[in-house]
This record gives C-alpha cells, sequence and structure tokens, in this order.
C-alpha cells in the first residue's frame, strides 16, 4: 500500500529532487512548500499519511509545524530532515512525536526506507543520530550480566561482529524467528531507539566490553 505525503523544503532543488525520488518509488504527493506555513497549512487541508519537512524553514520550522499536528491532535506522521544533529533538537523530535529524523547527506539514500518504517509507526534515524546517541549509553560487564540472559548475552556478542540474524541462527542452531525475538527483548531490555539498526549499532560501540563479558 502506498503512501499520501506532503513535502516542504526551501531549498528549491533539494524539494525537486526529493520530491521526483518519491514519486518515482510509486508514493503520492499530494502537496509542496517552501515554508513552514504553507506545508502546515497543505497538511490541515490533505490529512496526508506522511510530512517530510525540512527542519529549517521560513515562518514555521519543521519542528514547529511538527508541534503543531500533535497539539492539533493530527494524524499525519512528521518527518525531519535536516543538517543538525544537535541533541537538543533531537529531544525535541521525540517530544513532539516524530517518526523519522534523516541527515540531508544521505536524504535519498533513506527516505524510503524512513517512510516504510513510518508507515507502520516505528521510528527511523539516520545512522549517523543513532550512533551518536547510542554511544552515551554506558553499562559495566557486570550490569550486563545481569540484565541480559545467557541466550542473549551470546546474540549481542554475535553482533558485534557484524554477524546477521541468519548467520546468528545458523551459528547458535536455532531459528531466524528465536534470534529476531531475542533482538527485540534486548532492545527493550537497553532501552534502545526502535531503529532498524540500533542493535547493531550499539553492539559495534561496545564490543571491547562484551568481550570481557563472561555469561554466567
Amino acid at each position: 500500500m502506498s503512501a499520501t505525503i506532503v513535502i516542504a523544503d526551501d531549498h528549491p532543488l533539494m524539494l525537486r529532487g526529493l520530491s521526483d525520488f518519491i514519486s518515482s518509488k510509486g508514493y503520492t504527493i499530494l502537496g509542496k512548500a517552501e515554508d513552514g506555513k504553507t506545508a502546515y497549512n497543505l497538511i490541515v487541508k490533505h490529512n496526508p499519511d506522511i510530512a517530510i519537512l525540512d527542519i529549517r524553514m521560513p515562518y514555521l520550522t519543521g519542528l514547529e509545524v511538527a508541534y503543531e499536528c500533535k497539539k492539533n491532535n493530527l494524524s499525519t506522521k512528521v518527518i525531519l530532515i535536516t543538517f543538525d544533529n544537535e541533541e537538543h533538537l533531537y529531544d525535541k523530535a521525540k517530544e513532539y512525536n516524530v517518526y523519522g529524523y534523516i541527515l540531508k547527506e544521505f536524504a535519498i539514500e533513506e527516505i524510503e526506507t524512513c517512510i516504510e518504517h513510518t508507515k507502520r509507526g516505528e521510528p527511523y534515524f539516520s545512522e549517523e543520530i543513532a550512533s551518536y546517541l547510542n554511544s552515551k549509553l554506558s553499562y559495566t560487564d557486570a550490569a550486563l550480566i545481569e540484565l541480559l540472559t545467557k541466550s542473549e548475552l551470546k546474540i549481542v556478542k554475535l553482533l558485534a561482529h557484524s554477524m546477521s540474524s541468519n548467520q546468528i541462527a545458523e551459528h547458535l542452531n536455532c531459528s531466524v524467528r528465536t534470534v529476531e525475538k531475542h533482538r527485540s527483548n534486548i532492545v527493550k531490555k537497553l532501552k534502545l531507539e526502535k531503529s532498524h539498526n540500533a542493535l547493531m549499532i550499539w553492539a559495534n560501540l561496545n564490543k571491547e566490553l562484551l568481550e570481557n563479558v563472561i555469561a554466567p
């Protein structure tokens, strides 16, 4: 099933490029804008599934549009595109129920994946942002042993070596479904974002710690 979209960016070339790319992937663009106020009016008028907004625009920023959508209980899910990876902006985005936060330099590469995640109600954030945020989460080896089961520890150690769920399942002689269930539980226990690669990033960032963890 496709999605209806409103897109806004105050850079005409970026707006056209993203619009053309998104249209080529089969999504329906209901309106385009070069400022936040026009974008918000288009959202109110068309009630699109998704609004893809530049974070910095005249009249209303992308964050301010997201705030207005939340305040007025609009069902449109917001994706922000930005050059900024400052933590306070990310915190505001979470507060305003923003579903996607993509760095502009990766917009074309990541936008389709982000849209698909957003359609399913799953947050998606550029890997660089997820990596920056997840790197702040620190645990001791004792805390990890207490937090995770023996099986979960085995899986997260293998993830630290960039193994896929299929490879882990084969290595542990279990089903892929079992691995995915464990991964989901680990994400909840570590309180990571539900972005597509948050756990893999966390495992790689904490590879040295995980190497020292001896499962009970």
